[in-house]
């Protein structure tokens, strides 16, 4: 699966320039860039540095006036896009000339085209802090966190956020008392290493199989739908009877994880999902869905509201459309 965000040199440069603008008070190119959005939103460093509409232009335009004169130093931006989205992060050191001080400078963008021109609809700004000064603790820095992991050479994966693919042989009691208890077992048998391949070839872990169904664990919904996509693939090019239809169901959350097992409500909804996926289908709950946001790599179908055996209330399933 192809990365959907790029390296973007416009919108770096976008960054640079509404920075620059900004910092010596130049208020008319500050407030071009920005986005006409009713979702515009400006988080300054200041406790009271919080604008939104209504009259967001107006009042910026207000607020840039009002401050110092600023210079901007070892200025350094990143920025992506993917579509019609863009973002960028710069960092620098802020120096006040009128006050003889500098600080660290962290500021974010985004990004969204607006009648083919790039707008800025979100800015945030920070200068760090210790935690100590700021809220009492300390913690280790993100290289010491790093260094840590990767001794300890855990698998975050398995942990936490997860997305759990329930797969399942349609029909499987009457196939099974078709062949017999032993051809049946063997037949099974070879079904679980396809679905261990197609797992483990998209970076998830095959909990355990159930029966004639299979619970797998990914890190994201994308790997999971692309190890169910080349499941239900691989599916098709059975030539020796009886021949063997699944239906996959997806879901994203928070699991639980003990003694090498899955268990709690994102196991369960995964569960059910499988269960209203029609033979040969895959279906995904809709937080699986808003994962993968509009990544072109999946097309889905439209959604259906269902009830879910066990779980209350009415509950959005997308298709997935792994034919294509």
């Amino acid at each position: 699966m192809s990365d959907p965000f790029t390296l973007s040199p416009e919108l770096a440069a976008i960054a640079k320039r509404w920075l620059h603008a900004y910092a010596a008070r130049q208020t008319e190119p500050v407030i071009n860039l920005f986005s006409h959005s009713a979702a515009i939103t400006y988080v300054g460093s200041d406790d009271g540095e919080l604008l939104t509409e209504p009259d967001f232009h107006k009042t910026f335009a207000a607020f840039c006036d009002d401050q110092a004169v600023l210079v901007p130093e070892n200025l350094e931006v990143t920025a992506y896009e993917a579509g019609s989205f863009g973002w960028a992060l710069a960092t620098m050191t802020i120096i006040a000339p009128d006050a003889d001080k500098s600080v660290a400078f962290r500021c974010s963008f985004v990004f969204a085209l607006e009648n083919a021109v790039w707008r800025i609809v979100h800015i945030h700004n920070s200068n760090p802090k210790p935690n100590m000064e700021a809220m009492g603790y300390t913690s280790r820095s993100i290289e010491e966190l790093t260094a840590s992991l990767q001794s300890e050479a855990l698998d975050l994966g398995h942990t936490g956020i997860a997305s759990v693919m329930f797969t399942d042989i349609v029909d499987s009691t009457a196939l099974a008392a078709a062949t017999g208890d032993a051809a049946w077992s063997n037949i099974v048998q070879s079904h679980m290493t396809d679905i261990a391949g197609a797992v483990e070839t998209h970076g998830g872990t095959l909990v355990k199989s159930l029966g004639d169904g299979t619970l797998s664990s990914f890190a994201s919904a994308s790997a999971a739908l692309n190890a169910a996509t080349r499941i239900q693939q691989g599916m098709q090019g059975q030539t020796q009877e009886p021949i063997l239809r699944i239906r996959v169901g997806i879901h994203t959350g928070d699991v639980v994880e003990k003694d090498g097992d899955y268990i709690g409500t994102v196991v369960n909804t995964a569960a059910r999902v499988a269960a209203a996926a029609a033979p040969e289908e895959i279906r995904v709950s809709d937080p699986t869905r808003a994962m993968v946001g509009g990544n072109a790599d999946f097309a889905f179908g439209d959604p259906v509201s269902v009830q879910l055996k066990g779980l209350a209330g009415e509950h959005l399933i997308h298709q997935l459309d792994w034919r294509t």
